[in-house]
């Protein structure tokens, strides 16, 4: 059974002035999610701000997402490192807090082989108790899970049971799906490839969107799931321009700012991450009063 289907969000981390993680914040950011019927909260991923967060700010995010949503919809956690043993500790911690499944991103600037790749799941698998979602992001790691690696992971270890596909090339996906043969969750990992990776058998999105645009982000993959085909690619058309805002400049710096344009006042980005241009602040608030979102 999948952990979930439809539109999970990506979820920011807010932050104080200080730059301390602001919990106050993210239960309205939460509360927000699930009002707007998003399926899934994923926490600390890349959007999330994950790689500045420190091993015990990580737990505690995770440990606040669980408390804040109370078993009302599944929480994932993110938990990849670049090593072995860290990504290990830090599932296990997410399971004892009680996040309902696990986001693994493959080892990033190690540039591990298949083999390398197998035997990191493998062991973080060995050391848990709940369904872990491979994350293929070769643009930030460097390391790309091959479709072969995947479906040995799929056929060898029952916890793993899907992936966030952010691979970005739809070749890749159809080879990655006639090797799981369909025995597999699949998620787009792009808001501007939701479509095509649902037409390719998936099952939802983890969605950077749905931080700005959660009812519209779940309605578009409920649509395609129950048959509305045409509508939900409609529905993706329109928002190609907004995606494209989202993400002209490396997440999750625009989200962060399309947040605060709407008033959530989710605070900075730790560094080497900062604030966004003034002229792409400008065509971000441009694209989102075209979508429809209010902006300050």
């Amino acid at each position: 059974m999948a952990i979930f289907k439809g539109a999970g969000v990506a979820l920011v981390t807010p932050m104080k002035e200080n730059l301390e993680v602001n919990y106050d914040k993210l239960a309205e950011l939460i509360e927000d999610q699930i009002a707007n019927e998003t399926d899934s909260i994923i926490i600390t991923g890349t959007t999330g701000e994950a790689s500045t967060l420190t091993e015990e700010e990580h737990v505690e995010v995770v440990k606040a997402a669980v408390s804040i949503v109370k078993k009302r919809i599944p929480v994932i956690a993110g938990t990849g490192s670049n090593c072995t043993q860290t990504a290990v500790k830090l599932s296990q911690q997410a399971q004892k807090v009680g996040a309902d499944g696990l986001l693994v991103v493959t080892p990033y600037y190690n540039k591990a082989t298949q083999k390398g790749l197998i035997s990191h799941y493998t062991e973080i698998a060995k050391n848990v108790d709940i369904p872990i979602l491979l994350y293929n992001v070769p643009g930030r790691t460097g390391c790309k899970i091959a479709p072969e690696t995947a479906a040995a992971l799929a056929r060898d270890v029952d916890l793993i049971v899907g992936m966030k596909d952010a691979v970005g090339d739809i070749s890749y996906t159809l080879k990655l799906m006639e090797q799981v043969e369909g025995e597999f969750d699949l998620y787009s990992g792009e808001d501007g490839q939701v479509i095509p990776l649902l037409a390719c058998g998936g099952i939802g999105v983890i969605s950077v969107l749905s931080n700005v645009a959660p009812k519209f982000t779940h309605d578009m993959v409920t649509k395609y799931l129950e048959g509305e085909q045409a509508e939900a690619l409609k529905m993706q058309l329109q928002a190609i321009p907004l995606v494209d805002a989202l993400f002209c400049e490396v997440n999750p710096i625009p989200v962060k700012a399309a947040m605060d344009l709407m008033g959530w006042d989710v605070g900075s980005l730790r560094a080497p991450l900062g604030r966004m241009e003034p002229h792409n602040v400008e065509r971000l608030a441009k694209a989102m009063r075209e979508f429809g979102i209010k902006v300050k």
